[in-house]
């Protein structure tokens, strides 16, 4: 199963959901530790060496980050860019489904855009 981090603006019903339905799952947020404030590069460098899948709304700069340490040949363990128009119960049905059915490195150097369908 991978492990995650959500970062500073991820939706926090979303984590509250996947942690009810999912207490096992190993998932960080950002706020909750002494990330707070990270920079999205430094964050991805975080992730990568904590081998972390980045849980975001961001799909503006975090995803550019990330395609720029996947061409400089850098680890990046993943991210999933949730859609804010996804509702609260898609977005933790997709990420329980994600956690469930993969592997942990199975998303290496992937950017992927929820919803799954």
């Amino acid at each position: 199963m991978p492990r995650f981090v959500a970062d500073e603006n991820f939706n926090g019903a979303v984590v509250r959901g996947l942690l009810r339905r999912r207490s096992t799952l190993d998932l960080v947020r950002v706020q909750d530790s002494d990330l707070s404030g990270i920079s999205d590069p430094d964050l991805l460098a975080w992730a990568a060496r904590e081998q972390r899948v980045v849980l975001t709304h961001d799909v503006t700069t975090l995803r550019q980050f990330a395609e720029d340490r996947i061409c400089a040949g850098l680890p990046m363990p993943g991210v999933f860019e949730v859609g804010e128009h996804l509702s609260i119960r898609e977005a933790i049905e997709d990420l329980v489904l994600i956690a469930e059915c993969s592997q942990e490195g199975e998303w290496e150097g992937q950017v992927r855009f929820l919803p799954l369908r």
